[in-house]
């Protein structure tokens, strides 16, 4: 069994960013809400607290019985984690005349301590709290302090060592905060960093075979990386007994139902593709409200792919490319896990077709993916795709969707799409994309009065989607796509660029 990390979750805006650097580090890691049981077993090697909305003070703070986890496993608290156990073992707590938000310069006093082991002595971290840990509890040792606040960071032995830092070393601006974590992983807890792409894939695979055995599992392909790394590790686990539906709902890139179905088939994948073009122009026509849009959409893609689940005989599973964010996501700080959020079922097919659920990556962030991707030697073209909506184009073409117009926006975004690749600046941006505008413009194209639609290009940079900034892409670059959009794309006589963020706006934008 893999050896893990525990990381509870006092709902601090920054738990995921514990986990990444835990899991950055090779070792594997679980978040649970702080209030949910859990078994200690030889495999758990250590806990991490997080940070907290709450104060330590708070009537209705969080509590856990630190006293009891400690005499069986080494502890980091973290921010609230940190001052909740300093309270805990008689320590003040309290908010603070000089409270910190934001950078802060961190002097180490005790530089050969084995969490601290390689930090600079004087070390840039991050804070952001309103309490301070103004005193810390008998036989507990200060191993760092900040000019502001008294404690940045302490130590206390009992059975096993605690450690807690009042800063977070899990953001970008704790410039050796990962340093610190590693530290905790291997001279605090003996973790062997061993949880790699190879051993999760070798895991994962001996594991599908296990649960599956020889019923069949029936999976909706998207061309996406999750689905496609998903179905990859099913595929390595119960061959030609994974049936893939690919289904062509018209708004699709240009060209991509045929290329994404090449792939399927050269990494050996059992897909089927369907062409439903026909049926999904028929009922969007007309309807150019966005979520309707939305709604007709996902109804269509469940009524085709039951309509092929029925042709197959014997299946008892669908396939799924859930990742851990969508997990955690859903889950409660303050009670038990709850569903998985419905936008991320595909299509709500697990609640229409009432088979389990065989979910592969669940426990893998989506760079992780990418990683385990690369190593079953997955083609480029899938694993460093962009994200792409659920509704396609649909959802780039401002108004009602017609087939003329999705050919329109496939063979600007096409040319779109291809220039960020070629240029080498694909890679530099969290997504792209071209929108169709409701809106057509005077133009001039040799001596003739030209009135076309207008098109948007849209990129931006991003680390999860949450938020993001648009690309400053070149003014050269942008000049030379307008350009060739406009020469090559008949129906099309202006190109604008979006230099909005999320926030304000969207990504997408409908």
């Amino acid at each position: 069994m893999t050896e893990r990390i525990l990381i509870l979750d006092f709902g601090s805006q920054y738990t995921q960013l514990i986990a990444r650097s835990v899991r950055e580090a090779n070792v594997y890691c679980e978040i649970i809400p702080y209030s949910k049981s859990f078994e200690i077993d030889g495999n758990l090697k250590g806990i991490i607290l997080s940070g907290s909305p709450f104060s330590v003070n708070d009537q209705n703070a969080p509590v856990i019985g630190i006293k009891g986890l400690i005499k069986q496993l080494p502890v980091l608290g973290i921010c609230y984690g940190a001052q909740f156990m300093a309270k805990t073992y008689g320590g003040r707590v309290e908010k603070s005349d000089k409270r910190e938000y934001g950078r802060a310069g961190m002097q180490v006093l005790k530089p050969k301590d084995q969490l601290l082991e390689g930090v600079s002595i004087n070390s840039q971290v991050w804070m952001s709290h309103g309490d301070s840990i103004l005193e810390l509890p008998a036989g507990f040792e200060l191993l760092a302090k900040t000019d502001n606040i008294p404690v940045a960071a302490y130590k206390y032995e009992d059975e096993n060592a605690l450690y807690g830092l009042q800063f977070h070393p899990e953001v970008y601006h704790s410039v050796e905060g990962k340093k610190i974590i590693e530290n905790f992983l291997v001279n605090v807890c003996g973790c062997s960093r061993d949880w790699t792409p190879a051993h999760f894939i070798t895991d994962t695979v001996n594991e599908l075979k296990e649960k599956i055995g020889d019923r069949k599992v029936i999976m909706a392909l998207s061309g996406g990386v999750d689905s496609t790394v998903a179905a990859t590790l099913i595929h390595k686990a119960i061959g030609d007994n994974l049936f893939g539906i690919f289904v062509d709902n018209g708004v699709l890139r240009k060209n991509e139902f045929e290329k994404v179905i090449e792939t399927y088939k050269l990494l050996g994948i059992n897909v089927k593709g369907v062409d439903a073009k026909t049926l999904f122009y028929n009922e969007v026509k007309g309807h150019p409200d966005p979520e309707t849009k939305r709604k007709i959409i996902g109804r269509l893609f469940i009524d085709v792919f039951q309509d092929e689940a029925k042709k197959i005989e014997g299946i008892e599973l669908l396939g799924q490319g859930t990742i851990y964010p969508d997990v955690i996501e859903s889950v409660s700080v303050h009670g038990p896990s709850v569903t998985i959020k419905s936008h991320h079922n595909v299509g709500g097919l697990p609640e229409k077709m009432h088979l389990d659920l065989v979910e592969p990556l669940r426990s893998l962030f989506k760079d992780e993916v990418r990683k385990v991707g690369r190593e079953l030697g997955i083609p480029s073209i899938l694993i460093d795709r962009h994200p792409f909506p659920g509704p396609g184009l649909a959802i780039r073409i401002l108004g009602e969707v017609t087939e003329e117009k999705v050919k329109l926006l496939q063979d600007a975004d096409h040319i779109y799409i291809n220039a960020l690749k070629d240029s080498g600046l694909y890679a530099t941006v969290w997504q792209a994309g071209t929108i169709l505008l409701p809106v057509k413009s005077v133009g001039v194209m040799g001596d003739e009065r030209t009135y076309e639609f207008t098109v948007a290009l849209r990129a931006v940079t991003s680390v999860d989607g949450i938020t993001a900034d648009w690309a400053h892409l070149p003014y050269n670059f942008l000049a030379d796509v307008s350009n060739e959009i406009i020469n090559k794309v008949r129906g099309i006589n202006r190109v604008v660029y979006d230099i909005s963020s999320k926030p304000p706006a969207t990504i997408e934008w409908e």
